[in-house]
């Protein structure tokens, strides 16, 4: 590949009510236009105290879906919550779309945030970390090795087997969806990426360093060259009819400036990322619909170009 970093797009989740068909012609012209990957928010409910209340498609369905309609992309969740599920489960779910996408997902991972979606589901929002350490040892173990018997405070997993094993001897790669120190310690020696929302870095390049530097030592304390874990960031791109991307968490830290400009100023842009160590990014455009999608496609040719 000549293109000095993958390009991801990120599908809709609460800016406005999408259907199946125009999901299922977005991922497709995704794929079409020579895009590296498609990804899915994992969220269950949205509230807020001045508009009506949102949720989108439950993300394993649509990616499954979606695995099953494409032939080339990689995909996967941006990131997983695995407070939703049992973690056995969701390894399972994860070796079957795997299975379904001939090898081409990704599995993004994180505790989650939005206290709003655990309450109204019923699913506990206590100890947040301490339950995912456990279920993260499971689906890494599962994955990774096809079997475990754990007993933890919150999960168990008795003499557990992943049967059938799906294309990948050792599971999909993993990524982690986090920049807490905890958690960069607890999957620093497993995971195989890290991704950074775009209000991390300021949806800057500039923003990246001081959050490689933290993963870089999470990996050095792990006894882990750094350069095994690759690194991924969302940024936010603005095009023409954009008028500021609705998203679940609306604190003042998410206030960030969007890429835009001319295709050869953000394709300059993305090359920045690269040279800050960056080996995939998933766009999130604004508007996020087929013409944006078909807009920035010229970006790509750029990059390809060096």
């Amino acid at each position: 590949m000549t293109r000095p970093l993958k390009v991801g797009v990120q599908l809709p989740e609460v800016e406005r009510e999408v259907r199946w068909p125009e999901l299922l012609d977005m991922t497709r012209a995704i794929e079409d236009l020579g895009y590296d990957s498609v990804w899915a928010g994992e969220h269950l409910l949205y509230r807020w105290p001045d508009r009506a209340a949102r949720g989108p498609w439950e993300a394993w369905g649509m990616l499954a879906a979606l695995a099953a309609s494409t032939s080339r992309i990689e995909l996967g969740p941006l990131v997983a919550c695995t407070a939703f599920h049992n973690p056995a489960v969701l390894a399972k779910r994860a070796d079957t779309i795997d299975e379904i996408s001939g090898g081409r997902l990704i599995l993004g991972l994180g505790a989650g945030w939005n206290e709003t979606e655990f309450r109204a589901f019923g699913i506990p929002f206590d100890h947040r970390i301490d339950r995912f350490a456990e279920a993260f040892t499971i689906i890494r173990s599962l994955l990774k090795d096809g079997a475990i018997d754990f007993e933890g405070t919150y999960y168990q997993a008795r003499d557990c087997e992943l049967l059938p094993r799906g294309p990948r001897a050792g599971g999909p790669p993993l990524m982690i969806g986090s920049n807490g120190e905890r958690m960069l310690r607890i999957t620093a020696p497993h995971v195989d990426a890290w991704n950074s929302w775009y209000a991390d870095t300021r949806n800057e390049p500039a923003g990246v360093a001081a959050l490689r530097e933290k993963v870089d030592a999470a990996c050095r304390e792990a006894g882990r060259d750094p350069a095994e874990i690759e690194r991924t960031v969302a940024v936010q791109v603005r095009m023409p009819g954009g008028t500021g991307r609705e998203m679940g968490d609306t604190s003042a830290k998410m206030t960030v400036a969007p890429l835009q400009g001319d295709h050869e100023t953000m394709a300059e842009e993305l090359r920045s990322y690269a040279r800050e160590g960056i080996g995939h990014v998933q766009l999130v455009i604004d508007p996020i619909t087929r013409a944006s999608i078909e807009g920035f496609a010229p970006v790509l040719r750029l990059l390809d170009a060096g």
